[in-house]
């Protein structure tokens, strides 16, 4: 996956944004809160106080063709799981649709 198809794609999920930092990584974000990063290479590592504030991640290098549908899959619960953790108010202000414990929330 190049650069422009990572951005293309995240850019294309409801309310995301994107920033370069952190030595030109491109960095998409829900609500402010990060829910993917391209950029770090196999010698470089990403921002050590990520994992002090709970972060996870999944790495993925020289990606093949044929787990390009793992990573999107990847990318796309990154980007639900995080949009489910900012408050009620601030999904209605972003305009997300999802559903959780079953029970859909929309914006109106």
């Amino acid at each position: 996956m190049t650069y422009n198809e990572f951005n293309h794609f995240c850019e294309a999920m409801t309310a995301t944004s994107h920033v370069v930092q952190w030595g030109d990584s491109h960095v998409w974000k829900v609500g402010g809160k990060v829910f993917a990063i391209g950029g770090w290479g196999k010698l470089d590592g990403p921002a050590p106080y990520l994992a002090t504030r709970g972060m996870k991640g999944i790495q993925q290098y020289d990606l093949g063709n044929d787990k390009l549908d793992e990573l999107r899959y990847y990318i796309s619960e990154s980007d639900r799981i995080v949009a489910s953790g900012l408050s009620k108010k601030k999904q209605n202000e972003l305009g997300l649709v999802r559903c959780f414990h079953g029970i859909e929330s929309a914006a109106n």
